[in-house]
């Protein structure tokens, strides 16, 4: 998943949420033996609600230090080293969290702090199960799809009314691509993300890892490559939102947040609001799976399993899910989303979608090396 926020509002989220860097110092004495009231948060850019770590800090007495992160390359490298000073992080599932648990980073779960797992989708801790066997170490927390976020008006207006608004062609298609240049076109910089809905696009296996599979990805982006005005993981949101971008592939939260952002934007201004979309393209999308974890250096395992319990709360998933967009891995809170949220079929897309949403899978090491240097050259246009 997921990396959602601009710099400026990422400060203010550190600024409200008493970001900063680990500490493990407590704001008060101590009692010897005790655990103190200390807990080190490492979450995605605008990944909670607003109030959520202050409500969960008058609740429990815990001072929260709350970094956040724009890639799972940044905390994965952080987990790597052995000592990330963390006590909760929140990786996509798949493939960071998959290879992260085989690889041991992760302390065991004890269920029996966390009351409200019962809350949890069946159907996504079975998901889960299958890289975390009993679901071990992993919360699911939240999940999305990749998909394009569109300006109707502008895209048909540069395509015209019959623009294939519901195809990956809106963006691969170079004859597509070069019409929209001037309104804008980012792309992810994110090579599974990028990866997977080229070679979905092209009917193939983005998890097969075939030996032609990257020059075929090259072809992709090299035929439009010219017409890109950026690839970026966050400011892209904000462009979709003022109108500096027609076409974005995104996730469906981000663009969610940005049709709100645009709505109350030109409703302030008293003027029309754009027609902004999240597409899920016909040929399917990757879908992602973010999961809450406790790191196995963690110092405050008892803070990590109350502040778990506590984001497992309906009444709190729900609250976060209308904040961020993004449907929520907690069954119990879909009733209380925001109805606007809850039936948008780009955030709880109905089943005939859901079963062309991929799972990504992780691949070889020698293959995602090589995708890894091959995005890298094709951002540069070499």
């Amino acid at each position: 998943m997921i990396l959602r926020l601009a710099p400026l509002a990422c400060a203010l989220l550190l600024t409200a949420c008493g970001g900063g860097k680990p500490s493990d110092a407590p704001t008060a004495a101590t009692p010897a033996g005790a655990e103190e009231k200390v807990l080190n948060v490492y979450n995605w850019s605008d990944y909670v609600a607003d109030d959520t770590v202050k409500n969960f800090e008058t609740a429990n007495g815990i001072k929260v230090n709350y970094d956040v992160y724009d890639a799972n390359e940044t905390l994965e490298s952080k987990l790597s080293a052995g000592a990330s000073g963390y006590d909760v992080v929140f990786p996509s599932a798949r493939p960071f969290a998959q290879r992260q648990v085989k690889a041991g980073m992760y302390a065991a779960l004890d269920k029996s702090k966390l009351k409200n797992w019962n809350h949890l989708d069946p159907q996504l801790l079975l998901n889960l199960a299958a890289i975390d066997p009993g679901n071990a170490h992993l919360v699911p927390y939240m999940w999305g799809t990749t998909g394009l976020g569109i300006n109707i008006d502008k895209i048909k207006a540069a395509l015209g009314a019959d623009a294939p608004l519901d195809s990956w062609s809106l963006l691969f298609d170079p004859a597509n691509a070069a019409k929209l240049q001037k309104c804008g076109i980012t792309v992810l910089d994110d090579d599974q993300e990028t990866f997977g809905a080229a070679l979905i696009w092209l009917g193939r296996d983005p998890n097969a890892g075939a030996a032609d599979e990257i020059d075929a990805v090259r072809k992709v982006y090299g035929a439009i490559r010219p017409y890109v005005r950026t690839f970026n993981n966050a400011e892209y949101k904000d462009a979709f939102a003022n109108g500096d971008a027609c076409l974005v592939m995104g996730y469906s939260g981000d663009i969610a947040q940005a049709s709100t952002d645009a709505f109350d934007a030109a409703k302030k201004a008293g003027q029309p609001a754009p027609n902004l979309r999240f597409v899920i393209p016909k040929e399917g999308a990757i879908r992602w799976v973010d999961v809450i974890a406790i790191p196995k250096d963690s110092k405050h395992l008892g803070n990590a399993h109350a502040f778990i319990d506590y984001l497992l709360d309906p009444k709190v998933a729900a609250a976060i899910s209308n904040h961020v967009a993004y449907a929520s891995a907690n069954k119990d809170a879909t009733a209380l989303v925001d109805p606007a949220i809850a039936q948008d079929v780009g955030v709880y897309p109905p089943e005939n979608v859901r079963a062309k949403l991929i799972d990504p899978k992780s691949l070889p090491e020698d293959v995602q090396r090589q995708r890894v240097r091959a995005w890298t050259s094709i951002k540069s246009g070499h």
